[in-house]
């Protein structure tokens, strides 16, 4: 009975909250940014009043997919932020609604670099969360940096989503 009864309810959510017909999240690729091969760019959560925007970890591609910097954490994490920025900026929000960011770079020595570029999009007098991680290798060697972001964008009067 208690097996039953949990198929029951893991049936219930999975068709509750799938991807493709939930209406509570969408998934977004703005053009503004390089294409994506096999995910979103972001998903976009309904919270009523305001919407909650979940980044994938944006590289330094422009949006023709090119690397931009290379061999250069400033300029890559600059274009990370251009594309973290046109992203929000399509979905209706602003820099100033980012709540928290992560980053994972290849050289951790190369802190002030980041912050350096980060500074330049972040707001500084209420700055989002954040968590770094060093790693050995992002998925190509030329890529330095990749940085996720979640966002709360507040709902102008009368708009759905």
């Amino acid at each position: 009975m208690k097996k039953a009864l949990f198929c029951f309810l893991l049936l219930i959510s999975i068709s509750g909250f799938s991807q493709s017909e939930s209406t509570l999240v969408t998934f977004e690729n703005p053009t503004s940014v390089a294409k994506p091969k096999g995910y979103s760019h972001a998903a976009v959560v309904d919270l009523g009043n305001c919407k909650m925007v979940v980044l994938s970890g944006e590289v330094p591609f422009d949006k023709q997919g090119n690397l931009i910097g290379a061999g250069d954490m400033k300029k890559q994490a600059e274009q990370v932020f251009r594309n973290i920025q046109n992203i929000l900026t399509d979905l209706g929000g602003t820099m100033d609604n980012v709540i928290k960011l992560g980053f994972y770079i290849t050289d951790v020595s190369q802190i002030q670099a980041i912050r350096d570029a980060r500074d330049q999009f972040i707001n500084l007098k209420n700055p989002p969360t954040s968590i770094l991680v060093e790693v050995n290798k992002l998925f190509r060697n030329d890529v330095l940096i990749e940085v996720e972001a979640t966002a709360i964008i507040p709902k102008k009067v009368g708009q759905a989503n």
